[in-house]
């Protein structure tokens, strides 16, 4: 397993994207276009792209969220590469890069419905806390943070 640093014109994070938007929109149904709008990768600076053999397994970046927090966005492990690691090593990455870039700390929004998610970010260290921004009210909604 390799990471690599890029960004969002990175070919392999957009088709990767491309996969975790169709999962999103089955996971999330009716309220898919709400989340959607949130999700733009056109200028995401910061991503990160897992590789098994040379094949993009899965994906993961950045963006500020104020002076010292960034927020996590866009993670996605392959169906056939679940369970080996990958996102793992994925929010790794981020995290030492956030850090690397100044930022002291990370934040993220998941979905109830995305029970592999929240499993990943509570083992990872991430605490649950008050929905932030967009996402206050909205109950489907889970957001998290994590020092780095």
């Amino acid at each position: 397993m390799t990471t690599k640093r890029t960004d969002s014109s990175n070919i392999d994070f957009q088709n990767l994207v491309k996969l975790l938007d169709t999962d999103l929109a089955v996971r999330d149904g009716e309220e898919h276009e709400f989340y959607h709008q949130f999700n733009s990768i056109d200028m995401l600076k910061n991503c990160v792209v897992a590789y098994a053999e040379d094949i993009a397994v899965g994906c993961g970046a950045f963006k500020p969220f104020s002076e010292d927090t960034v927020e996590i966005k866009r993670m996605y492990t392959h169906t056939d590469s679940r369970g080996k690691g990958f996102a793992s090593k994925i929010l790794n990455e981020l995290e030492i890069w956030a850090k690397e870039e100044g930022y002291s700390k990370c934040v993220l929004e998941t979905g109830i419905k995305q029970p592999e998610a929240i499993a990943l970010y509570e083992k990872s260290g991430y605490k649950r806390i008050p929905n932030y921004g967009q996402y206050i009210g909205i109950e489907n909604s889970v957001c998290y943070e994590k020092g780095v």
